[in-house]
């Protein structure tokens, strides 16, 4: 019903307001499809303002919502499509109109990757992406297994860059639909092949771009966990270089496309070759560089005068020898006449005392006959031999008398001879 009003009567404006917000909530809660293009959380705060755009005509309008309501809706970012039941509403402070969200759905395709996005982080929860799980790939692989769709323009371009990196390249194939609802079981089977083959060394997952229904098999839950799981290292090659699927994340290399896969996977030859040769440059200019380096010390060496002249160092210890054996000479010398004066003294000395030199003074010894010597008269009797010893002899003497000259005995054989 119109409100009555006129110049003279006017109405206040938050009555008017008000009944404009009454006749807006009349309208109800409704779904709307549209495009959300700003996201505004503030801190510390329950509520999101959100603006949302029609997605065919230049029409959009400001959205609030509970921090609840978005969070629901799974990861929500800006330019995408959802559904939302909004109930419009008018603001009394400023009288801007409004709609409250209750209920968020992403819609179409943003729908299908918020569903990707749930995944992905199950998966990674459990640790199915983490880099400790990455196996090496080895420089050069025995066979190299390839999961493919038959004659995909994938497949020519895995197998072309092989052959044309590394001719010697051997590839088991194995074919599976890379597209349809089979898709990611026909692709399990064939990497379990491969994984179970004792000559396959590495395994490429490759498939060319397309939209993202179609890579969805690569997305397969159990294809990740199988590539996961797989002893054999696995690299993907899955669409172009935007494309994404979650089996890339849980492989142990991903490559941009299947021609990136090849090159990954195979060692370049003409290039191996130049680093070979490079490589045996290097070694001979080590080595010559060593040998040269080893022949200037050689050269300093044999320069120094010990090794020019190694008997030069004999010549001072010669000069000094032979100073020394002067020194040596000379105090043998010197001992030896000390040494024989002083025999001579001692000579001297010995012969001054000797009974020889006595008896050529004139002197005598004498010896009872048991050749004892007499040095008293008493020690000898009349008419006893005794033997006197000269310089030059020995005389044997008869005792003819005895004269003491103390005078306390004194005789003669004449004596006795006239005692009878």
């Amino acid at each position: 019903m119109a409100m009555q009003s006129s110049p003279e009567q006017p109405l206040a404006l938050g009555r008017v307001v008000q009944a404009v917000k009454g006749w807006v909530e009349r309208c109800g809660a409704v779904w709307v499809e549209a495009q959300v293009i700003q996201i505004n959380r503030r801190a510390g705060s329950s509520t999101v303002f959100m603006t949302m755009r029609d997605t065919l005509a230049q029409t959009s309008a400001s959205i609030s919502c509970s921090t609840a309501v978005l969070d629901a809706a799974g990861p929500l970012t800006e330019g995408t499509t959802v559904t939302a039941w909004i109930k419009p509403t008018v603001w009394t402070k400023n009288g801007a109109l409004s709609f409250e969200c209750r209920e968020i759905r992403i819609a179409g395709e943003g729908r299908l990757l918020a569903q990707l996005e749930q995944r992905k982080r199950m998966l990674q929860a459990e640790g199915l992406f983490e880099p400790m799980r990455k196996k090496r790939l080895p420089f050069l692989p025995r066979t190299i297994g390839l999961v493919t769709g038959a004659n995909s323009a994938a497949e020519r371009d895995v197998l072309t860059n092989i052959a044309l990196r590394w001719p010697a390249a051997h590839v088991e194939v194995r074919h599976a639909l890379v597209q349809g609802p089979k898709a990611a079981a026909e692709v399990m089977q064939a990497l379990a092949e491969l994984d179970a083959h004792p000559g396959v060394d590495v395994i490429i997952i490759a498939r060319g771009g397309g939209s993202l229904e179609d890579l969805l098999p690569f997305s397969d839950e159990g294809l990740v966990r199988a590539v996961a799981a797989a002893r054999t290292p696995v690299v993907t090659a899955i669409g172009h270089e935007p494309d994404v699927p979650i089996v890339d994340l849980a492989a142990d290399l991903r490559a941009s496309t299947p021609t990136d896969a090849a090159k990954r996977v195979v060692p370049d030859a003409q290039e191996e070759s130049e680093r070979v040769r490079q490589a045996l440059g290097r070694i001979r200019s080590a080595v010559v560089n060593r040998l040269q380096n080893e022949q200037h010390q050689l050269s300093q060496l044999r320069s120094r005068p010990v090794l020019q002249n190694p008997t030069a160092s004999f010549d001072v210890h010669y000069d000094r020898l032979e100073t020394l054996r002067l020194r040596l000479a000379r105090a043998v010398d010197q001992t030896l006449q000390q040494q024989a004066t002083a025999v001579a003294h001692d000579l001297s000395r010995v012969r001054a005392m000797s009974p020889k030199a006595t008896l050529e003074r004139g002197y005598s010894i004498l010896a009872d006959g048991e050749g004892n010597s007499v040095t008293s008269i008493h020690e000898v009797d009349l008419d006893d031999d005794v033997m006197a010893y000269l310089a030059d002899g020995r005389l044997v003497l008869g005792v003819r008398g005895v004269d003491d000259p103390t005078g306390k005995a004194s005789a003669s054989l004449d004596d006795f001879e006239n005692l009878e």
